[in-house]
């Protein structure tokens, strides 16, 4: 593969991926719909900027660490389709960095929750 290829070449590879683990994943599904929801809330409670910078990295990283958990698992899946016991250890470590990513955005929402309701009242 070439790799010189023109920006918009190298942007529908991408969207391409999206596509895939969209169709392919209703993990990656899930979070995005969260992630809507998320907006969705902000838009009504129009945080403060750094709200915003906030649950829009949190969202990043959940959304990214779900790509990569999907890539990695995808590949995975082709290079060993029998079960083997490492491949299920990279699968769950990978699974796991999807957790961690969650719970870190959790904790962010928590914090914004008591911020927005808590001590504002």
């Amino acid at each position: 593969m070439n790799k010189n290829l023109s920006f918009f070449s190298r942007l529908s590879f991408a969207l391409q991926g999206l596509r895939t683990a969209w169709s392919g994943e209703s993990s990656f599904r899930t979070h995005v719909i969260v992630a809507a929801l998320v907006v969705m809330t902000g838009v009504i409670l129009r945080p403060e900027p750094i709200w915003w910078a906030l649950l829009a990295l949190a969202i990043g990283i959940v959304i990214g660490a779900e790509l990569f958990n999907t890539a990695l698992e995808l590949l995975a899946d082709h290079v060993r389709p029998e079960f083997h016991e490492e491949i299920k250890a990279i699968k769950d470590v990978a699974a796991a960095a999807v957790l961690i990513a969650t719970f870190t955005a959790l904790v962010i929402a928590a914090a914004f929750a008591a911020e927005t309701f808590l001590i504002a009242n």
